[in-house]
């Protein structure tokens, strides 16, 4: 995939009030992906920290592994990160970036070497109090 292309899959498209939208091409997904791993948001059980949703992760032709959250409708927060997690608890993560809003869809790349049979719990993080929003199991 060339760095044009990553960067426009990357690029956020829309952001208002908080609503993301970003697309990755279905030409380039049909033709490039190799294998991708899906799950379904679930909010925290709290009653107030809720997300839902569909979590992806997509490996194209190049190796590389980007992450989309599609239909994404999660509660607002301060200091609101996505991680790819052994567990639920983000005892032991990879953070794949700040969480770029609460509505919509978004992209994020997977960095480099993540061991992704250790890493497949998709979690939306509050770091500044560790308080989980929700969580998505990524399976085949």
């Amino acid at each position: 995939m060339a760095r044009q292309e990553k960067q426009m899959i990357m690029t956020e498209s829309a952001k208002v009030d908080n609503t993301v939208i970003e697309n990755i091409s279905m030409t380039t997904t049909q033709e490039t992906a190799n294998k991708t791993l899906a799950g379904t948001f679930v909010g925290a059980g709290d009653g107030f920290h809720d997300a839902e949703g569909v979590a992806k992760l997509i490996q194209v032709g190049d190796g590389t592994n980007i992450l989309r959250l599609e239909n994404l409708k999660a509660t607002n927060g301060p200091d609101l990160y996505v991680y790819l997690s052994a567990d639920k608890t983000a005892s032991d993560f990879v953070s794949v970036g700040r969480l770029k809003g609460n509505m919509g869809n978004q992209n994020y790349e997977v960095p480099n070497g993540t061991d992704l049979t250790k890493y497949n719990n998709v979690l939306i993080w509050c770091r500044a109090f560790s308080v989980l929003f929700g969580s998505a199991q990524l399976m085949s």
